[in-house]
């Protein structure tokens, strides 16, 4: 049975086909005339669309500029009027009027210009002028076919409808909606802004292995591939830090890697299987440079993206320059009434757990049960941007525990907007207690997964039993980043290409 969307996209298959086979006849039609633009190497474009508007921007209504170029893009519109037409090409840059006139171009490339399709690639030389109505133009006097678009162009890309299809052929939505490649242009900026700001703090960026030879503990769950040469199996890696870390141990006392991450997990408008993160680490320092550095940086991509550092996301105003600090026992007692400085036993967090209708973790420990009260009450609270600190240990495995209450940690996390954007510890260094925990989080593992191959990472240890300076480590989702600065809802807004379930899978059919 089909309902009424499956008969109109039924509908709409057999006419783009009939539409895409008159193409392909005017494609072997010009191969049959001599005139196959894929022939052709090369065009020498010396010219953009927003360059000329800028540049010309005084230009007077109906005037010459006395300035000729060469322009290359993509056949946006077409208007023809018996001997002179009107188009629109779009380039790199933006949009521009064509003025195509028959005189200028003669009659065989007219009537060529004619038969061309929305969609199709194209160079033009000419001049650049404004007409009467004050349109910056170029009246073309040489134009070619560069490419043939054997496909129409849809004239409504965005909307709900259509999402999927957006996101599975980014190459169309990237055509038509150029306000989705502005999107693209900021997050290329603010990668690039991440950079300059590291890099002048004296920061250097490395690169470490994707490929990892085994699990490691972490609840994350990895995507496994196998290394033919080798025999073994290998892993996608979840994160960088353990290997960020050996290099603090080495004496770079400054680095950071911006790279992708892989986690075989769910996916929702927050959470892509892979990633980008950027981790940090600086020794010598703790939580508290590290908190400094994050709102440094925040602030810095900020001004540099956006230009101010009130910002508008999904309609609410964030105030990037006002943040909150609070540990996680105060937020959840703020936003839950439950003071877990008066829970004194894992029995009586699991009793309050069930009063309160929280879930209850795998582990039913004290340190377990706190953060699932502040999933439950305190994190849809937190719209402006907000540091909440001191983490249990059960769930800090590599954070160093603070001195006067060592079952909590020297870890925050940061959110902006209710969305956890980062994870920063003062980070273990005694080998010993990082023995231990790692020791503790397989066995957790393997009791809930008995199946799972998660293996301490020994070789870290012994890294750590060579001495590692006290040492600050941060740890930051670009993607929610990009989301964020460009007021994208959902992070396959701000993904080229995110992860989709192929279009001929039986389920899609």
């Amino acid at each position: 049975m089909t309902d009424n969307n499956d008969q109109v996209r039924a509908q709409n298959a057999q006419d783009l086909s009939e539409q895409t086979q008159i193409r392909m006849q005017k494609l072997a039609d010009l191969k049959a005339a001599g005139r196959d633009p894929y022939l052709i190497t090369k065009f020498d474009q010396n010219a953009f669309s927003a360059d000329l508007k800028e540049e010309f921007a005084e230009l007077p209504n109906e005037t010459d500029s006395g300035k000729k170029v060469k322009l290359a893009g993509r056949l946006m519109s077409k208007r023809v009027m018996g001997k002179a037409s009107f188009a629109h090409l779009r380039d790199d840059k933006g949009d521009i009027q064509l003025y195509v006139r028959r005189d200028e171009l003669g009659d065989e490339e007219y009537a060529a210009f004619k038969k061309l399709d929305i969609g199709d690639v194209i160079g033009v030389e000419g001049e650049v002028f404004r007409t009467r109505t004050g349109e910056l133009s170029v009246r073309a006097d040489s134009l070619i076919l560069l490419s043939k678009c054997l496909h129409p162009l849809p004239e409504k890309f965005h909307g709900l409808t259509d999402i999927e299809l957006r996101y599975r052929q980014r190459y169309v939505d990237l055509m038509v909606n150029p306000e989705v490649k502005e999107t693209f242009r900021k997050r290329s900026a603010i990668l690039r802004g991440i950079r300059n700001y590291m890099d002048g703090l004296g920061y250097l960026e490395v690169e470490t292995p994707i490929l990892t030879p085994f699990e490691i503990g972490a609840s994350a769950r990895p995507f496994t591939t196998h290394h033919n040469t080798l025999n073994m199996d290998m892993v996608l890696r979840i994160e960088t830090e353990l290997y960020l870390k050996r290099l603090i141990v080495g004496g770079m006392d400054r680095v950071y890697e911006i790279g992708r991450i892989f986690r075989n997990e769910g996916m929702d408008p927050r959470h892509n299987p892979e990633f980008t993160s950027i981790e940090m680490y600086q020794a010598y320092t703790n939580l508290d440079g590290m908190m400094d550095l994050t709102e440094g940086l925040v602030k810095y991509l900020a001004d540099t993206v956006c230009g101010t550092r009130k910002i508008n996301y999904q309609g609410t105003e964030i105030d990037l320059d006002n943040w909150s600090r609070m540990s996680m026992k105060e937020a959840v007692k703020k936003y839950s009434g439950v003071d877990f400085d008066l829970v004194k036993t894992d029995e009586e967090a699991i009793e309050l757990a069930k009063k309160h209708h929280v879930e209850l973790p795998e582990v039913k420990t004290i340190g377990n049960i706190l953060p699932e009260f502040f999933d439950a009450f305190v994190e849809d609270k937190l719209v402006q941007p907000t540091f909440i600190y001191d983490y249990p240990v059960e769930i800090s495995p590599l954070a160093k525990r603070k001195p006067d209450d060592p079952a909590f940690t020297e870890r925050f996390e940061f959110f902006i907007n209710c969305m956890e954007f980062g994870n920063a510890f003062s980070e273990l260094n005694d080998p010993i207690d990082q023995r231990g925990r790692f020791e503790r989080q397989v066995a957790e593992r393997k009791a809930v997964e008995p199946d799972c191959k998660a293996q301490v990472d020994y070789d870290f240890v012994n890294a750590l039993e060579y001495g590692m300076p006290p040492t600050g480590g941060l740890g930051i989702g670009v993607d929610r980043l990009v989301m964020l600065l460009t007021d994208s809802a959902s992070i396959r807004d701000v993904l080229l290409f995110p992860t989709m379930v192929p279009e001929d899978r039986p389920e899609n059919a």
